[in-house]
């Protein structure tokens, strides 16, 4: 049996619960996914609601929906990332919200070892760690933990005790590509103090990294507070 979602049933909360099925095979690959009016009655929301987190998993390629057939779990999921590169602090003051950021650490590092094969940098290779997190009204928006190559032009003058990571790489770094995974998970002791909710609340979490032809610039996995969530960034 499904377990109950923590905290107030938004479409968010629904799409990082969706999500966190597909990725622990409750949605199987190929799978037919219960009814929006099930899924409805199963939270205990509107069938919009649910419709909402639906349709823009299918706009990511995470789902597949077709009239009359039903949603399935594609075989062969395609992540339909662009381009379009925002910034979170104008996602948040385009909610109507005041935006404050507080950057939280940064030192250069050797590598982590999931960071090194995402990047496919050698392992003795050492980049700038940056932690910081992103507030909406005072409140928690998102945690951002990226690390940067060290070879992107410009980065010795960066000051990101002002500036976010996300923000100044959007503005100063060309890039040609990247690759980008979306997923659920719960929260732990640590992003439950840090966001102020329950363990085991559902997080949206999106994994990035980005390119500029050969060179890695970056990899960041940015983790937003329960109910928020942010399509893409840099």
């Amino acid at each position: 049996m499904a377990k109950p979602l923590s905290g107030p049933v938004t479409w968010q909360t629904i799409q990082a619960e969706a999500l966190r099925r597909i990725r622990d095979r409750e949605w199987k690959p190929g799978a037919q996914i219960p009814h929006e009016a099930q899924l409805a009655a199963e939270f205990g929301c509107a069938r919009a609601t649910v419709n909402r987190a639906l349709r823009e998993l299918a706009e990511l390629g995470l789902l597949e929906r077709r009239r009359k057939a039903g949603t399935r779990v594609p075989l062969n999921p395609v992540r339909r990332a662009t381009f379009q590169i925002p910034i979170i602090r104008q996602d948040i003051e385009g909610r109507g919200l005041s935006y404050s950021y507080q950057r939280l650490s940064q030192a250069v590092e050797p590598i982590s070892q999931p960071v090194q094969a995402l990047l496919d940098l050698p392992p003795e290779r050492e980049l700038l760690h940056v932690t910081a997190l992103h507030q909406a009204d005072g409140a928690p928006f998102c945690h951002e933990d990226r690390w940067i190559n060290l070879a992107v032009p410009g980065l010795e003058n960066a000051d990101f005790s002002k500036m976010s990571p996300n923000e100044w790489l959007v503005q100063n770094a060309s890039f040609s590509g990247g690759g980008i995974e979306f997923f659920a998970t719960e929260a732990d002791g640590g992003m439950s103090d840090l966001f102020d909710c329950p363990q085991g609340a559902a997080l949206f979490v999106m994994d990035r990294t980005t390119w500029a032809g050969p060179l890695a610039i970056t990899a960041v996995r940015l983790t937003y507070a329960p109910g928020h969530r942010l399509t893409t960034a840099i």
